[in-house]
């Protein structure tokens, strides 16, 4: 199965999204979308497929959102996914894509589990990939 996911190595809820992937025997493809941010349309395109409004996969605790004026609820989804391309620090992660969905798998890694195939052995957070 392919999966890709919009990988923070610094992050441990997108460390252990990672892990649990690898754990049902994929090796994602990963983007540091740090490094890579997408483009507005495949931004807007992840953001709907998970089902979430624009709000939703903002990092509102990142200094940077309060800082840019980000909390202005009056302000665009436009405006919003700007600043997010703008500062990618700004896009919650991790989003994960496969052929069963998209996911923003935060708060909760497990999240992931809803779009892989379903695995046999048990996983425990903190494993090294199989």
């Amino acid at each position: 199965m392919h999966a890709e996911i919009w990988h923070n190595p610094a992050c441990g809820t997108s460390r252990n999204t990672l892990a649990l992937i690898r754990h049902a025997g994929i090796e994602p493809v990963i983007v540091d979308y740090l490094q890579s941010p997408p483009d507005m349309a495949r931004l807007r395109q992840a953001i709907h497929d998970a089902g979430l409004s624009v709000r939703d996969a903002i990092r509102s605790k990142q200094p940077e959102y309060v800082a840019q004026g980000l909390d202005d609820m009056s302000l665009s989804d436009d405006r919003l996914l700007g600043a997010m391309l703008a500062t990618p620090v700004l896009i919650n992660r991790p989003f994960v894509f496969t052929p069963l969905g998209t996911r923003l798998c935060r708060p909760d890694s497990s999240l992931v589990l809803e779009i892989l195939p379903p695995c046999e052995t048990p996983f425990a957070k903190g494993e090294e990939p199989r």
